[in-house]
């Protein structure tokens, strides 16, 4: 079986490179274990494999950032992840700004840019205040809300399947998820190393589905992305 899934040609209104996001409903993210931060926890650049539901590569996304970020302000720090094809091509550039976390202070408020291309905003994932529920809102570049994302009761972090809702703005409907998926005993405990579904509407805007993927990053690091 081909291990790397094939791009399609160009798709007028789509961004270059995200072709292949038309064709997917799902996707699953495959965070790298890294075998010197499992064993003297010194932390490390996240690295994660994107597949498509056969398990074949579709993207890689690479983590940017400096030692001192990574260990003074551990999931908290700010962070530039850069999702590549399988020719190495930079497709989207994911920013999270250093902000603090607090369920109890709304001026406290996470907030992550997703570009596709590179330098282009397509969308953002804006936290909502909410003393113990998980709340954020997916905007498009105008800053204009497009779905909600809803998680269970402070992020539950310690059961081994959480999902996150995607939802409607009216929040009638649901049409998707980010999944939070067991990993197994010793690898949940000697390491942070996560696995991740995402579920969305086939037609679903190829943008927003980049977003998607912007958050299913941001909810990795406030809610998983622990120091071992």
């Amino acid at each position: 079986m081909n291990m790397y899934a094939v791009p399609s040609p160009g798709i007028p209104g789509c961004p270059p490179g995200l072709e292949y996001l038309t064709q997917v409903d799902q996707l699953l993210i495959k965070q790298k274990v890294e075998l010197v931060e499992a064993l003297v926890g010194f932390e490390s650049n996240n690295k994660y494999e994107v597949r498509n539901a056969m398990g074949q590569n579709v993207f890689y996304a690479v983590e940017e950032n400096d030692c001192l970020n990574r260990q003074c302000c551990g999931p908290q720090r700010p962070f530039t992840i850069r999702v590549l094809d399988n020719f190495g091509h930079e497709i989207i550039t994911i920013n999270r700004p250093l902000k603090c976390m607090s369920c109890f202070f709304p001026c406290c408020l996470q907030e992550l840019e997703v570009q596709s291309p590179p330098g282009n905003t397509v969308g953002y994932v804006i936290q909502q205040w909410h003393p113990f529920f998980p709340k954020f809102m997916v905007a498009n570049e105008h800053h204009e809300p497009v779905l909600k994302i809803h998680g269970p009761f402070c992020g539950w972090s310690c059961l081994p399947d959480v999902d996150f809702e995607i939802l409607t703005m009216d929040e009638v409907n649901k049409i998707g998820k980010i999944s939070k998926q067991w990993t197994g005993l010793l690898r949940e405990a000697f390491s942070d190393s996560d696995n991740f579904g995402i579920q969305f509407p086939l037609d679903l805007d190829v943008r927003m589905k980049a977003v998607m993927i912007g958050a299913c990053f941001l909810i990795d690091f406030m809610f998983f992305e622990t120091t071992n």
